[in-house]
């Protein structure tokens, strides 16, 4: 294997583990989310902000993902 293909499927597994990280929480706080306000309706409010501040959050943690792969993609840190 060359080295370019190496970085290739480097970037291709930092994209595709950061997107599986990134549904998978994010489907985990929406199902937690839902059985809360399920349990006690009168806090959904509070619940809800607190929800989408963490599913920014997980979106965040898979952008920084992409960021990297591109990086090293473009500059290739590790190639002389």
């Amino acid at each position: 294997m060359s080295d370019i293909s190496v970085l290739t499927l480097a970037c291709a597994l930092i994209i595709a583990i950061g997107a599986f990280a990134a549904c998978f929480g994010l489907a985990h706080v929406s199902a937690k989310y839902l059985e809360a306000s399920a349990r006690q309706p009168e806090l959904m409010t509070p619940l809800r902000n607190n929800v989408l501040i963490l599913a920014g959050l997980l979106d965040a943690v898979y952008l920084i993902a992409v960021g990297v792969a591109v990086m090293f993609a473009f500059v290739k840190p590790f190639l002389k």
